[in-house]
């Protein structure tokens, strides 16, 4: 039986670790599996488990070099989100110049494939209304959302790769929802919102629309992207295109809910309260729970197509409710 030597960046993140599960499960003693993962990570929730964890970090070029050293594919999973403007240069850092060190890294060890997390803040707007697909431009106001920018300099650093060799595969998940319960690192700032929602803590809603997919089923696409997907292909991954008043209808239906109504917030007051954050995060460093980008990204009415991900992956997608009573319960 032949050992394949994988290595996975962001192994301790909700993502990552349930990408790390998910290779387990499918593979299991087909696999050599190494994850990296900074000094100040927890990866306890890996104990037990056939896995050598390697102490690197993205902007650290000689550490980087030395864990891919062997390595026959890579699943890039780590990186930033944040939505608030003081963060930009760090989003720049981890997003953009810690892709380049792996892209690097994977072409100096000539490693086979590259499955890299993207998402679907890189993949271009629609201008006509119609699900923005695999091929859409990115726009110009997108430059303007420093997320949005870092994932987008990010892909080109992956197709810059692509064109000296390298044999990638980039996903781009929506806004990524759920709970495996057996996974001890599966949380995230979308879950929390979840709840509060649940509880009754939330009762305003911005006036837009995203895609949703749930986290289990990401880790899915990664396994199927590393068997099947075409190199230099990006692939949307997403479950389920919703306004944000319908999901929270969809959190209302789910049993003990305390949702009452939701009441959409005219974007004029939605960015108001973004501008708060931001002064809040200003003051005292840290990301607000709301930031002026991430209210006004909340007010855009945004859809994707995930039509070459089921034709060309075999990708299924759990319900939506499905994935908000694991988030909640």
């Amino acid at each position: 039986m032949v050992t394949t030597s994988i290595l996975v960046t962001g192994a301790s993140g909700y993502i990552g670790s349930q990408v790390v599960l998910e290779l387990l499960e499918r593979y299991g003693a087909q696999l050599r599996l190494k994850v990296l993962a900074r000094q100040s990570s927890d990866c306890s929730f890996l104990s037990g488990f056939p896995v050598e964890i390697v102490r690197a970090d993205l902007l650290d070029v000689p550490s980087m070099m030395e864990a891919f050293a062997g390595v026959d594919t890579v699943f890039h999973c780590a990186g930033l989100i944040s939505y608030s403007r003081y963060s930009r240069n760090r989003l720049y850092d981890v997003n953009v110049l810690g892709t380049r060190n792996v892209v690097n890294a994977c072409l100096a060890h000539k490693v086979r494939r590259l499955v890299m997390t993207s998402s679907i803040a890189a993949v271009g707007g629609s201008d006509d209304g119609l699900p923005a697909s695999e091929s859409s431009s990115f726009k110009e106001w997108q430059r303007r959302n420093g997320y949005m920018e870092a994932k987008h300099l990010a892909e080109l650093e992956a197709l810059r790769g692509a064109a000296e060799g390298l044999d990638i595969v980039l996903l781009n998940p929506g806004v990524v929802i759920g709970v495996d319960h057996g996974n001890t690192a599966s949380v995230s700032t979308s879950n929390k919102v979840l709840r509060m929602i649940y509880q009754g803590k939330l009762s305003f809603c911005p006036s837009g629309a995203s895609g949703f997919v749930d986290v289990r089923d990401v880790a899915a696409a990664h396994a199927l992207a590393w068997r099947k997907g075409r190199a230099g292909q990006r692939y949307i991954i997403v479950g389920h295109n919703l306004a944000f008043a319908g999901l929270i209808e969809g959190v209302r239906r789910i049993p003990g809910s305390s949702v009452n109504v939701c009441r959409t917030m005219p974007k004029a007051l939605w960015l108001l309260a973004g501008a708060g954050g931001e002064l809040w995060s200003m003051l005292f460093r840290r990301p607000s729970f709301v930031s002026f980008e991430s209210s006004r990204m909340a007010a855009e009415k945004l859809v994707y197509d995930n039509t070459l991900s089921i034709e060309e992956l075999g990708m299924t997608y759990r319900t939506i409710e499905d994935s908000l009573k694991s988030a909640v319960l």
